[in-house]
């Protein structure tokens, strides 16, 4: 046995601290890494978040409006959820305690996901412990080594990461660029077994939308099949709010669509909407579902609240988007103009340089609006910026007082 490990009685930090170093070549090698990190200015850390009240929240013991999150519609500190999750609680239990092919699956799930198939108007819905996790386990279950993914250029990283999961072959087309992807289905035809389209509805950084409704007719002349990640779109895009598929006038079109709770509808967790074909292969075959504990139950119970309240409160799209139009309109005046439609709650603010956007974001931050300063590698070199974002619970009042510190801290 090495020296240093310690096999019986209590480990405490003092007994570890009086041996050598356990893998001290790694912790030298990981310290090197993170230092390397500190210099580029890349290094993060976390903060504390409390008392989420709408748009107002506690950081790091100070009253900060937030402009940072997926709150989109303001549900994540909203009552009604927290008391449609303690109302479960006094029934049910905290976890599910088994993988939902065992006996993890709750009633509640099943409820939620019938739920969640009713608002996206496909025939079935599967629950997923995260949108990474939805990614992560339904790409490389419908596709694999004889097949290929044709995938944005700045599809999210969760994508990415399945794509290279699945080895399958990728083309990575140009962002938006539907004539290099009609050339590359094209140059394809009759190479591969199975071919799948990979894009974001709604695009996290740039907050622009892919145009479903130019893609659906290109991938069926192709043969093609079509995945939309719409965690961005899910209960803020369409009339109804039912994501950027509504939005484009394609429901019933796109093949999957992977929709989150955590984000506009306050809850946690994620979705895969389509066929009941779909769904049921993939309560065999993803693995990210099939070898984990179930979410817990409570969640679906506050998921089906928030689903009711979507319903019930469409004006809460509706200031979304006047206040997204605000945020646009004031940057617009200080010659920042963002990218993106009019009402586009994502709102990048393009600054370039890592230091100057990290100045920025901690200028704001002392200031009470608390904005993502967002570096590489979540975007590529030279692009940093401030993502703004922008919910329905924010006010005249922060929206103003955003802009003039705006004005005031930007160069």
């Amino acid at each position: 046995m090495s020296e240093g490990v310690i096999v019986k009685g209590d480990v405490t930090r003092d007994a570890l601290s009086e041996g050598p170093p356990l893998s001290s070549s790694m912790l030298n090698a990981l310290e090197h890494d993170l230092n390397t990190l500190t210099r580029a200015g890349l290094r993060r850390k976390l903060r504390s978040v409390t008392q989420r009240r709408g748009a107002e929240i506690v950081v790091d013991g100070k009253a900060t409006v937030d402009f940072s999150s997926n709150d989109y519609l303001g549900l994540a500190g909203d009552p009604r959820l927290a008391d449609a999750a303690a109302e479960f609680l006094k029934k049910e239990q905290t976890g599910a305690a088994a993988a939902r092919l065992i006996s993890g699956n709750s009633p509640v799930h099943t409820n939620v996901e019938r739920a969640l198939a009713e608002f996206k108007h496909t025939e079935a819905a599967l629950l997923f412990a995260s949108g990474y996790m939805a990614n992560l386990g339904t790409i490389p279950a419908l596709v694999g080594k004889r097949d290929v993914i044709y995938s944005d250029a700045l599809n999210h990283a969760s994508l990415l990461d399945a794509t290279k999961l699945s080895r399958a072959e990728v083309r990575v087309f140009p962002h938006l660029d539907l004539a290099a992807l009609r050339q590359m289905l094209n140059e394809d035809t009759g190479k591969f077994r199975r071919r799948l389209i990979v894009v974001d509805g709604v695009f996290s950084m740039d907050g622009d939308l892919f145009p479903l409704d130019k893609l659906v007719p290109l991938a069926r002349e192709f043969d093609a099949w079509t995945y939309v990640d719409d965690a961005h779109g899910t209960a803020v895009l369409g009339p109804n709010g039912r994501g950027s598929v509504e939005h484009f006038g394609v429901e019933g079109e796109i093949d999957v669509i992977m929709g989150t709770l955590g984000k506009a509808l306050g809850s946690a967790g994620a979705f895969i909407a389509g066929s009941a074909t779909l769904i049921e292969y993939l309560l065999h075959r993803a693995r990210a579902f099939v070898y984990t504990t179930s979410s817990p139950p409570v969640l679906a119970a506050v998921t089906l609240r928030a689903l009711e309240i979507v319903a019930q409160e469409p004006w809460r799209r509706e200031q979304l988007w006047k206040n997204a139009r605000m945020v646009r309109a004031g940057l617009a005046e200080m010659g920042r103009e963002a990218p993106g439609e009019a009402d586009a709650y994502i709102v990048p603010v393009m600054i370039g340089s890592v230091e100057e956007t990290v100045r920025v974001g901690n200028e704001l931050r002392e200031a009470g609006y608390l904005v993502g300063a967002v570096r590489p590698p979540t975007v590529p070199l030279g692009t940093s910026r401030l993502r703004i974002t922008v919910c329905s619970a924010h006010t005249e009042q922060h929206i103003e007082g955003l802009l003039d510190t705006l004005r005031k801290v930007l160069r």
